[in-house]
């Protein structure tokens, strides 16, 4: 069964990017850290977030190692908001693409939100680099991956386009050429990119599970079913499973996920003031069968990566 994987001391981890580090070899989970626990008015418990950082030696095993410093540019130096970390590795360093949110709102709509582009030789002591300039001021949740024509893409969600995916391409990190909407209809956020069983694959958060999306070269997307929208085994993974990143392992993939679970499906507000609040992380195995992604929610608590 799916348990938790780690201990967060909020307990509102969401958001969850994994990534191994390439100098010691253990795996990375950098997340949101909500704040479940704040009294303020509406939802700034979900604003004010940090950046939690877990560690592993194995990805099973999740110890919880604090949160991470530094990440607001020059003159912000108040309380901002953290969001949903993209951390990637180019060969010779790590790139965050972090969604940033000055101050902390006590609504989800009204304020800007950006992406802001950071850089690591070692995973700790990020370097800001500015903001990454896209299709609106109302962007978050970035995803990165190369595709088959060689480019680099950064996949994202464009809230001043009703919600929907868009894409930019880059040749150095930095500056990204818009080449717009890629995934329409329905409202959706948290894009994630990665290759399998001789595919491209996109899932997108639609808040009842994660759509998919499969591709032969990660530019143009065919629309699947859902997946994480059956209830686990696991008590605590009886929802449907949240802004998800996916790490490749051969011929199988691991979905890191996030859900709330002692949610019963309602937002109304008392619900938003108790079990909405509280999250957890969890993991399934992914893996093509007949060019579907297929999914299990019911990973064994101890199963390395």
């Amino acid at each position: 069964m799916s348990a938790p994987l780690l201990v967060d001391p909020l307990g509102g981890p969401t958001d969850p990017t994994v990534i191994r580090n390439e100098q010691t070899g253990q795996w990375f989970m950098f997340y949101t850290q909500r704040r479940p626990a704040d009294p303020g008015a509406g939802v700034e418990w979900v604003h004010g977030s940090r950046i939690g950082v877990a560690m592993s030696d194995d990805g099973a095993r999740w110890d919880y190692h604090g949160v991470v410093d530094g990440l607001d540019p020059d003159g912000e130096n108040g309380v901002n908001t953290h969001w949903a970390p993209e951390v990637v590795w180019d060969g010779e360093r790590y790139h965050m693409y972090l969604s940033w949110i000055r101050g902390v709102p006590g609504a989800w709509a009204g304020h800007e939100r950006r992406i802001a582009h950071l850089t690591s030789s070692y995973l700790s002591d990020w370097q800001h680099q500015g903001f990454v300039e896209l299709s609106s001021n109302y962007v978050i949740d970035a995803a990165l991956a190369r595709t088959a024509d060689g480019q680099l893409r950064l996949w994202y969600k464009d809230e001043a386009d009703h919600s929907t995916t868009w894409a930019a391409t880059s040749t150095d990190w930095q500056t990204w050429r818009i080449e717009g909407q890629v995934i329409g209809g329905d409202p959706h956020e948290g894009p994630n990119v990665f290759e399998l069983g001789g595919w491209f694959w996109m899932i997108v958060d639609e808040w009842r599970g994660q759509r998919v999306y499969r591709s032969d070269d990660g530019i143009g997307w065919t629309a699947q079913g859902l997946i994480l929208d059956r209830p686990g085994t696991h008590p605590e993974d009886r929802q449907v499973g949240r802004h998800a990143d996916v790490v490749v392992c051969g011929n199988h993939a691991v979905a890191f996920y996030f859900t709330h679970p002692e949610w019963a499906g309602s937002n109304d507000v008392e619900v938003q003031s108790g079990a909405l609040r509280r999250s957890e992380v969890h993991r399934a195995r992914l893996w093509v069968r007949a060019g579907v992604l297929v999914c299990d929610r019911d990973v064994p608590a101890d199963e390395p990566l």
